[in-house]
């Protein structure tokens, strides 16, 4: 079997990543396809700028030596730094994702470990994401590496502001 690297992503991987976006396979799986509206182009300037909104890492399959074909990328873990105030400096995993033929070999879970090393390289002092309620396999990971289920816990519910609501909102 080939070998598995979990590395910071580059400006070139902008495609790689974009293409396990929008072609549907985290949407189509999250069942949310029809919100996708990211382009390369901002993952670019998101990621790569003086100043990145977010930080990804990419699960790259290496080839064995004597293959002929180059590594791939396999999956990915998009993240940023957000505060709480309560806690101060925190990271939030905003998206993960393995294609589905190379689940089960354990990439998801060294994605994740990897992210908790960069909180833990960088000073924070907790590391948030959320899950789709239907998505048990996720769940049930997240729960076996050490998560605390916050709405079992806590009884948080996540809201969001979009489009016009958002402007509405401000008042525009």
């Amino acid at each position: 079997m080939a070998s598995v690297l979990i590395r910071e992503a580059k400006e070139g991987d902008c495609g790689n990543i974009l293409r396990l976006i929008r072609l549907r396979e985290l949407a189509e799986y999250e069942k949310l396809s029809d919100q996708v509206k990211i382009s390369e182009e901002a993952l670019r300037a998101d990621g790569f700028g003086e100043n990145p909104f977010y930080h990804c890492l990419v699960a790259e399959i290496l080839p064995v030596p004597g293959e002929p074909q180059g590594p791939c990328v396999v999956g990915y873990g998009l993240y940023y730094f957000t505060y709480s105030t309560w806690k101060g400096r925190n990271i939030y995993l905003e998206g993960i994702y393995v294609k589905p033929e190379y689940r089960g070999q354990g990439i998801g879970s060294k994605i994740i470990k990897k992210v908790a090393e960069v909180a833990l390289d960088k000073g924070r002092s907790q590391f948030r994401l959320a899950v789709l309620d239907w998505n048990k396999g996720a769940m049930d990971l997240y729960k076996a590496l050490g998560a605390q289920d916050l709405t079992e816990a806590e009884g948080w519910h996540c809201f969001r502001f979009e489009g016009e609501a958002m402007r509405e909102l401000a008042g525009k």
